[in-house]
């Protein structure tokens, strides 16, 4: 059997990153060279900030894809993102598996709902990248129809050093386009500090710190865990916040944040 790595597609792929000075020309051969090694649905190249909006370098996605998944989740959405989490978080180069980084009710969360499961993804695998301190490029791999086998995951794990480098370079490039780098974003402060005092005039400030990680996607006990208080500690406080927004679920209390967004 003829391996991946063998492919006219992959050399070609390959010979289109090298020989391109062109960021989009390079994330176009990227794109390419990831298609030549495992089966997919799609490809993103995201910058995440840590003072501003993120920047969509690449994407594959079609028109309307691109209105639905990367329009409405640059509006403010992002900030629920476990991606856009673990962007500030990470400090070294890695490879991970979406599913593995999920708070542990994620996919029960509205955002989850109007925001990934219209994707319909089955599967993600995202490269993770440091490329300053403000900023992190993450390459994402999307799979519809079935998880990626032991056997891609390998592949994947074989180019990661190569996709690294190259995210760099699409970096770089990036930056020596004068205009297409955004400084400090005060849209962006606005929809932190929209998250950050979700409630202020109506809630505690624990109250407060329980709303956000519900709106990530956390159950009671994770909420207990991340605040180290007791899981019915966590329970009383999420009825009282309830009572004091005038709401009976989830689904409202996301609708409420989405409604502050919007005002801004």
């Amino acid at each position: 059997m003829v391996s991946k790595f063998e492919s006219p597609a992959w050399h070609k792929a390959v010979a289109e990153i090298i020989g391109s000075t062109e960021g989009k020309s390079v994330a176009v051969g990227l794109a390419a060279a990831i298609d030549a090694v495992v089966d997919h649905e799609g490809t993103c190249l995201i910058a995440f900030h840590n003072d501003a909006r993120p920047d969509v370098l690449h994407h594959t996605l079609e028109p309307a894809g691109r209105k639905h998944y990367v329009e409405r989740y640059l509006a403010g959405p992002y900030l629920l993102d476990p991606l856009y989490q673990l962007s500030l978080q990470t400090r070294e180069p890695r490879l991970c598996r979406f599913r593995d980084e999920l708070p542990d009710r994620f996919r029960s969360s509205e955002y989850y709902r109007q925001y990934c499961e219209r994707t319909h993804l089955l599967d993600e695998m995202d490269f993770v990248v440091p490329v300053s301190k403000r900023t992190t490029v993450v390459l994402v791999v999307g799979r519809r129809d079935r998880m990626f086998s032991k056997a891609e995951l390998n592949r994947l794990n074989l180019i990661e050093p190569m996709v690294h480098a190259t995210l760099r370079s699409i970096w770089r490039a990036w930056v020596s386009r004068s205009g297409n780098v955004r400084g400090k974003d005060d849209v962006h402060q606005r929809l932190t500090s929209c998250f950050t005092n979700f409630g202020q005039n109506t809630l505690t400030r624990r109250e407060r710190e329980i709303s956000q990680l519900l709106l990530r996607g956390h159950s009671s006990k994770s909420i207990a865990r991340e605040l180290k208080i007791a899981p019915g500690t966590v329970m009383v406080h999420k009825r009282n916040l309830f009572s004091k927004l005038g709401i009976s679920s989830h689904y409202e209390l996301f609708s409420l944040f989405i409604d502050d967004l919007s005002s801004i």
